[in-house]
Formats: structure tokens, C-alpha cells, sequence
């Protein structure tokens, strides 16, 4: 199985080459050669295309592409689906807040075991380091809301680091969501439409260099508006289907209803 990784990256030069060399080592040393790392440079004002050209230089499975459209998170992210050639695709951070470690993980999962790999910061075996405060808090109010709108056991929805097959991105197209709203637009879909998912606890650091682009004041009516969306999808789906006990939605089949009482005859 070919592993795309898709890494969007804006003004990243102080974190991407740290990030894509200790990838590609830590995939190499695990056995996982037959992969690409492709890096969607979306309107960078400084070195990051050069810095990740010059990695192509080493490693021709390293390779930029620049969205010269409308930037945003959510449409690099995009374009770098349009442009992936692997049987399965795993969006990464460029400022090596994910774990190499996981990545190794994911594709296990999605090689041998499920159509997703949905990975958690908040399970009892993940590892955070230096996780804003105000930032998890507001993390926290809003996985629990979309647990309990779409009655999910996984915790982290919003986290952006997940792996695909590639039916599953193609079986979830268009994608609307223009930044980092595309974080739950995905895994809900796919979550809807009935592929399989798996959960692993993950390890998360926060970047040593720069500052996220993710800006909570802003992005506020993005993800709500993303998540009605597609709570009106599964609202749609959940009244022709029900969903099993391992969280499969399966078409509602008369026989599975249950046995109405014997009508009575005492008077």
C-alpha cells in the first residue's frame, strides 16, 4: 500500500524541514518506504517552498506543490487531496505538533484494519505537552457537543491529524469548508456515511516556532456552520438506518423493529 502524506504549510520555514526529515527517517526505519510526503505550500511569504524543494533534492518522495489560489487551511488541505497518488492519505501538521510514531500507526490501521484511522489527544494512554489552557477548554465544549449531536464514542473530532483510504475521500467529496473548519467536515462525513473508523490514543506537542494560524474568534461560525451541515446529512441518514453497537450505520430493516404486544382480548 502506497501512504500519501499531505502536510499544508504556510510560512512554516522555522518548522517544515525539522518536520519532514524526522517523517521520512522514522518511516524509512520502520519499514514504510513506499510512501509520499507532499507538502501544499499555500502563499508562503518566506523559505518554505525552497527549504521542502531542497528536501526533494535528497528524497524524490518529498515534493511541493503551491496552491496559487485562495489560501486557507481547508483549501490546501483540499488541494493536496487533488494531488495525492496513494491508496491511503493522512493529513499532517507542518510545525511537528504530530508523532512520527503515529503515522506508522495509521497505516497499519488502514492497510490491515479499517477505512479510517481517527486518532485521540484525550484517550487514557495519549501524551500532550503544553496544550493552551483557553484552547482546551473550548477543544473540550466542543467535542462534547458534537459527541452528543452525533452520538459518537471518539473524543476528538477537531484534531486534523487522520487517515483515509482513498474511497473514503472520494465517497465524502465536495469538501466546502475552506479552513480549519475542514477538520470536522471530513471525519464526519466519512463517519456518516458508514465507513469503518478506528480509535489509538496519539501523542500531541505544541510548535517551538512561530504562532498557529488557528484563530478561535474567527473560526467560530465556520465550524458551526460545517457542523450543521452535516448534522442535517446524519439526521437525513440515521432515519432509513440505525446504527449498530460498534457504531456502523446499517439500512433500518422492518424485522429489526421491536415485536409489538399481542393485542389483548380481555374485556
Amino acid at each position: 500500500m502506497k501512504l500519501s502524506i499531505i502536510i499544508p504549510a504556510r510560512n512554516e520555514e522555522g518548522n517544515i524541514g525539522k518536520t519532514i526529515h524526522l517523517l521520512s527517517e522514522h518511516l524509512d526505519s520502520a519499514g514504510v518506504t513506499n510512501f509520499e510526503i507532499l507538502v501544499v505550500d499555500d502563499g508562503s511569504k518566506d523559505r518554505t517552498g525552497e527549504i521542502v524543494q531542497a528536501e526533494n533534492a535528497r528524497d524524490p518522495r518529498i515534493r511541493v506543490i503551491r496552491n496559487t489560489g485562495r489560501n486557507g487551511f481547508g483549501r490546501a488541505v483540499n488541494f493536496g487531496l487533488n494531488h495525492f497518488t496513494g491508496d491511503a492519505v493522512i493529513i499532517y501538521m507542518a510545525d511537528a505538533s504530530d508523532a512520527p510514531e503515529d503515522v506508522v500507526r495509521y497505516y497499519a490501521i488502514l492497510r490491515d484494519e479499517a477505512d479510517c484511522a481517527f486518532g485521540s489527544r484525550f484517550m487514557r494512554e495519549s501524551k500532550i505537552y503544553d496544550y493552551p489552557r483557553f484552547k482546551l477548554v473550548i477543544n473540550r465544549i466542543a467535542n462534547l457537543a458534537i459527541r452528543l449531536m452525533f452520538r459518537l464514542p471518539y473524543n476528538d473530532v477537531t484534531n486534523a491529524f487522520k487517515g483515509y483510504r482513498r474511497h473514503v475521500i472520494e465517497g465524502c467529496r465536495p469538501f466546502i469548508s475552506p479552513h480549519f473548519n475542514l477538520t470536522i467536515e471530513i471525519p464526519l462525513k466519512a463517519i456518516v456515511r458508514g465507513y469503518t473508523f478506528k480509535t489509538l490514543p496519539i501523542t500531541w506537542r505544541n510548535r517551538d516556532v512561530g504562532e498557529s494560524a488557528l484563530k478561535l474568534q474567527e473560526q467560530g461560525s465556520r465550524y458551526l456552520y460545517t457542523l450543521l451541515t452535516v448534522w442535517f446529512e446524519y439526521l437525513l441518514v440515521s432515519h432509513d438506518t440505525y446504527r449498530t453497537d460498534s457504531g456502523e450505520f446499517v439500512p433500518w430493516r422492518a424485522e429489526d423493529a421491536p415485536a409489538e404486544p399481542a393485542p389483548s382480548h380481555e374485556k
